[in-house]
C-alpha cells in the first residue's frame, strides 16, 4: 500500500517546466485542483487526495533537487510510512521521454534526489515512477539538458504518461503493486 507520493523537482518559477521537474508536473497533474500547503517542518509542499478510496499524503520537496530527502524523510517519520509505503516520481534518463517505468529499489544511477532520498531513509526498497526524459546529445552536459525546458512534443508525450500512471493509481495505492506494474512497463 502506498501512503506517501513524492514528486522531485526543483523549486521557483525558472525550473517550473524544466526536464528535472518531471516529478513535480506528475503531482500536478495527479492532484488536480487539490490545495498544496507550504509545510516548513516538512521542507516542502503538502497535498493530500484520495485515491481508489484510500487517502494519500503528496509531498513536492521545496529543498532543491540534492537535499529531497530532508524533506521526504522528515514527512516519513512524522507520519511513521514505512519505507515500501514511500512511491517517488522523478526523471529518468536512461528513458526516451514518454516512456514510465515502475520498479521497486535499485541504486540512484547517478541521480542526486534518489541518493539524497536513500541516505535520509536508511534504505532504498521505496518504489520509483521513472519518467523517461532521454540523454543530451553528444557534447551537451547532462545537467544543461536536465535543467532546460522540454519541448513541445516531450511535453506532449510526458502528459500521455501521467495519464498512463493515472489509470493504474488505484492499483498501486491499495497495494496491487504487481498489477499496476505488469500494465505500466509493458506500454
Amino acid at each position: 500500500m502506498i501512503k506517501l507520493i513524492v514528486g522531485l523537482g526543483n523549486p521557483g518559477r525558472q525550473y517550473e517546466k524544466t526536464r528535472h521537474n518531471a516529478g513535480f508536473l506528475f503531482l500536478d497533474y495527479l492532484a488536480g485542483s487539490t490545495l498544496w500547503s507550504n509545510e516548513s517542518k516538512f521542507h516542502g509542499l503538502v497535498a493530500s487526495c484520495h485515491i481508489g478510496g484510500n487517502k494519500v499524503i503528496l509531498l513536492k520537496p521545496q529543498t532543491f533537487m540534492n537535499r529531497s530527502g530532508l524533506s521526504v524523510g522528515a514527512i516519513a517519520r512524522y507520519y511513521k510510512v514505512d519505507i515500501g509505503e514511500v512511491l517517488v516520481a522523478h526523471d529518468e534518463l536512461d528513458l526516451v521521454a514518454g516512456v514510465v517505468k515502475l520498479k521497486k529499489g535499485g541504486g540512484h544511477a547517478g541521480h542526486n534526489g534518489l541518493r539524497d532520498i536513500i541516505a535520509n531513509l536508511g534504505g532504498k526498497e521505496f518504489y520509483r515512477l521513472r519518467f523517461g526524459i532521454g540523454r543530451p546529445s553528444p557534447g551537451k552536459k547532462v545537467a544543461d539538458f536536465v535543467l532546460s525546458n522540454s519541448s513541445k512534443q516531450e511535453v506532449c508525450d510526458m502528459d500521455d504518461a501521467y495519464g498512463r500512471v493515472d489509470s493504474v493509481m488505484s492499483l498501486l495505492v491499495k497495494g496491487d503493486v504487481a498489477a499496476a506494474m505488469n500494465d505500466l512497463n509493458k506500454k
